[in-house]
C-alpha cells in the first residue's frame, strides 16, 4: 500500500466513525425537542426514556442567574472530528497530485486549478452566502430564505457537474452542506452557548433570543442530514451521477431526502400533514426514477440495439482487454489501482458475461474506464452496449 492508501483508509474509518456520532446525536436531541412533554411553566419539557435497562429522566430548560451545574457535557468535538476528517480525505483523494478523480481529461471538465478552486470557493462562498442570508431581515420568512438557499445549492450542483467529473461534483456538494453545517455549529451555535453559559456563572438572565438563534441552525443541520448522508454514499452509484441529468437528479434526491426528515419531524405532533409529506416524499423518489430511467449518453432502445449488427463475444472481449483489464485484473497494469477495484476482474470470459448488465451500466454511463484513462472511444462503447442487449453471448 502506498502513502496515499494508507492515509485515504484511515481517514475513511475515522470520517465515518466521527459523523455516526455527530449525526446520532443530532438527531436524538432534535427527536428529544419535538416529544417534550411541558409539565412546569419554567421548563421547555420533560421526557422519560428507557434505554439499556434503565430510565432516563431528561428535562430541557434555560437556568437562574448563578445556577449553574458543576460539570455540563458539550457536544461539539463529534461536528468538528467529523468535518476536519473528511475535509483531509477531500485534499487525498481529490487534490493531491492533480488526482483524475476531480477532472477527466478530453472529457471537457475545466482545468485541473480552475477545478480546485470552483472548489474551494464554492466552499467559503457558500458558507458567506448562507450565513450572511440568514443574519438578514429575510430570517424572519424562513420559507423565502429558504427557497433562495435551495436555488443557489440548484445552481451550484449544476455548476460543479460542469467543471469537473460527476463524482466529484456529488461529493463536493455534501461538503459544501457539511460545511455549512460545521459553520452553523461553530459559528452560531456554540457561540450562543457560551454566552447562555457566561451570563449564568455571571448572574446575568439567559437571552432566549441566543437559544432560539441557535435552534434555528440546529433545524437547518437536521434538515441537511439525510441530503448529506445520500452524498457521501453517491460514489456507490455511477447510474445517478453519471447520468447526463445528474445535477437535476441530484436536486430530487435532496429534496426527498429532506422530506424524509420533516415526515420524521412530524409524525407525532402534525399527524394531519403526514399523509401530504408522504405523497410527497413518494412523488419526489418517483421523479428520481423517472430521471435516471431516461437515456443518459445513448439515445438508444433495447430493441434498437438488439436489431442492429450481431456482436460476437470476441469483438467485445477484444474491447474490453484492451480498456478496462488494466484496472479490472488479478494483475492490473494501471499504477493507480494495485487490486481490482470493488474485486471486478474481466479476465476470463465467465467474468465478463457475470458482469454483463454491470458493464453496460458504467460503459454507457461513462463513468467507466475512470477518468476514461484508456481511451475508450463511443464507438467501442456502443459495441460493448449492443454486446450487452443482445444477451452477452459468450460464444
Amino acid at each position: 500500500m502506498t502513502t496515499t492508501d494508507i492515509l485515504d483508509l484511515l481517514l475513511r474509518w475515522f470520517h465515518v466513525i466521527a459523523g455516526i456520532m455527530w449525526i446520532g446525536n443530532s438527531l436524538l436531541y432534535n427527536w428529544l425537542d419535538r416529544n417534550l412533554v411541558k409539565e412546569r411553566p419554567e421548563a421547555d419539557g420533560r421526557i422519560w426514556l428507557l434505554h439499556s435497562g434503565a430510565f432516563y429522566d431528561v428535562e430541557k430548560k434555560l437556568l437562574e442567574p448563578h445556577q449553574m451545574p458543576a460539570k455540563v457535557h458539550w457536544f461539539m468535538w463529534q461536528n468538528l472530528s467529523t468535518w476536519a476528517s473528511g475535509i483531509l480525505l477531500l485534499v487525498v483523494v481529490y487534490y493531491l497530485g492533480e488526482s483524475a478523480w476531480l477532472v477527466e481529461p478530453g472529457a471537457g471538465h475545466a482545468s485541473y486549478s480552475t477545478a480546485v478552486t470552483a472548489a474551494v470557493g464554492t466552499l467559503i462562498g457558500g458558507w458567506v452566502f448562507y450565513d450572511l442570508l440568514w443574519r438578514s431581515p429575510l430570517k424572519r420568512t424562513p420559507l423565502v430564505a429558504g427557497a433562495i438557499s435551495f436555488a443557489v445549492l440548484v445552481a451550484i450542483s449544476f455548476g460543479l457537474t460542469q467543471v469537473m467529473t460527476p463524482r466529484a461534483a456529488f461529493i463536493h456538494v455534501g461538503v459544501l452542506l457539511g460545511t455549512l453545517m460545521t459553520g452553523n455549529v461553530w459559528m452560531v451555535i456554540i457561540p450562543s452557548q457560551v454566552e447562555l453559559v457566561a451570563a449564568t456563572r455571571e448572574g446575568r438572565p439567559q437571552d432566549r433570543a441566543l437559544s432560539l438563534k441557535a435552534k434555528q441552525r440546529s433545524i437547518h443541520n437536521n434538515y441537511m442530514t439525510f441530503p448529506l448522508i445520500f452524498l457521501m454514499v453517491s460514489n456507490h452509484f455511477p447510474s445517478v451521477y453519471g447520468h447526463r441529468l445528474n445535477w437535476l437528479i441530484l436536486c430530487v434526491l435532496m429534496v426527498g431526502g429532506a422530506l424524509v426528515r420533516h415526515l420524521m419531524n412530524i409524525r407525532f405532533s402534525f399527524r394531519a400533514w403526514r399523509p401530504a409529506i408522504a405523497a410527497t416524499v413518494v412523488a419526489s423518489v418517483a421523479g428520481a426514477l423517472f430521471l435516471a430511467a431516461q437515456p443518459s449518453h445513448s439515445h438508444m432502445d433495447d430493441a434498437e440495439l438488439r436489431a442492429g449488427p450481431p456482436v460476437s463475444f470476441q469483438s467485445a472481449q477484444a474491447i474490453i482487454a484492451l480498456r478496462c483489464v488494466a484496472c479490472h485484473s488479478a494483475t492490473p497494469s494501471d499504477e493507480l489501482f494495485r487490486v481490482a477495484p470493488n474485486g471486478v476482474m474481466f479476465d476470463k470470459p465467465a467474468q465478463m458475461r457475470a458482469a454483463a448488465a454491470r458493464i453496460r451500466v458504467r460503459v454507457e454511463s461513462h463513468t467507466m474506464p475512470f477518468a476514461n484513462r484508456t481511451s475508450m472511444t463511443d464507438e467501442e462503447r456502443l459495441t460493448v452496449i449492443r454486446w450487452v442487449a443482445q444477451g452477452a453471448r459468450g460464444d
